[in-house]
């Protein structure tokens, strides 16, 4: 473990504790990772649907390990500032299997992972809060081993489940939530929850930062959304889903209509899309071939 990767991880934690919300606006791959970093983001957060989606897969693990370690080896490689990594459910059968990623990842230099407990396949039912519990541990050990301070972002999906009513979702959520901040979660991300006096309860009953999702119309601001507890923002799939809807209006467009009014509204030079970029070095070498080879 360098000095540089401790250095950026401890930066990642601090970022939480700042005068505003710590804003990701979730990446999918290089590019968009260098396009977030030079308007002033200061870390880069993947978006494990993003990715999936740019490499041809659906979301929800069904993007292959080597492929999402593949591509967070190229954001790592390209930007300066700390990567956070969305793992969605750990992948793998159990514990170790998430044990054995996070170590591939802390490999490649990240300094944050994001877990969620989520619903169990095909299904709107909530997965049992120990599954998570064990898998947060795990990480918690291997990146001690590591010697490394990892944050670890614990998603708690219960905004999204059927089998809750609305009037149980908050408490489920603050008791699943304390659950994995005792097994190592430093953080806890609620996606679907929108409500701001219950931002406001959850945030005040958490010793940790809180993160709400705000990748869909009409979500609050980031200043209303600190001023209720918020420590961190995730705009999660939501600038992907802009970017492809952004595209299917200028193919349709140059299709159906012959102009390219939208395309040419904004458009970087091929130099500033090349300047987003650092010269490669054809003596570089793949210092993650053993840990990827691994999750083989």
């Amino acid at each position: 473990m360098n000095r540089e990767q401790q250095a950026r991880t401890e930066y990642f934690h601090r970022l939480h504790d700042g005068p505003a919300p710590l804003m990701l606006p979730n990446a999918w791959d290089v590019a968009s990772a260098r396009v977030i970093e030079n308007a002033g983001a200061k870390a880069i957060a993947t978006t494990s649907a993003g990715m999936a989606w740019s490499l041809g897969y659906r979301d929800g693990e069904q993007m292959p390990v080597q492929e999402l370690l593949a591509g967070c080896k190229r954001i790592c490689r390209a930007v300066k500032a700390p990567v956070t990594v969305d793992i969605e459910r750990g992948y793998g059968r159990d514990a170790q299997d998430t044990g054995d990623l996070v170590a591939a990842l802390i490999d490649l230099g990240v300094a944050g992972i994001n877990i969620e407990d989520g619903t169990l396949p095909g299904t709107q039912t909530l997965a049992h809060p120990a599954v998570l519990c064990a898998r947060i541990a795990c990480a918690r050990t291997i990146a001690r081993d590591h010697g490394l301070r990892l944050f670890i972002n614990a998603r708690i999906d219960t905004y999204f489940s059927q089998d809750l009513a609305a009037t149980a979702k908050l408490e489920e959520t603050r008791t699943r939530a304390l659950a994995y901040i005792d097994a190592g979660a430093d953080g806890i991300f609620v996606p679907g929850l929108a409500n701001l006096q219950d931002i406001a309860t959850l945030a005040r009953a958490l010793p940790v930062p809180l993160n709400i999702y705000a990748g869909y119309p009409g979500a609050p601001p980031s200043k209303t959304l600190g001023e209720h507890g918020v420590r961190r923002i995730s705009l999660g799939c939501g600038p992907i889903q802009a970017a492809l809807a952004h595209l299917a209006r200028m193919a349709s467009e140059a299709i159906g209509e012959g102009r390219y009014d939208t395309m040419s509204e904004r458009m970087f030079t091929v130099a500033q899309a090349n300047g987003l970029f650092a010269v490669a070095d054809t003596n570089d070498h793949d210092d993650a071939t053993h840990a990827i080879a691994a999750m083989t």
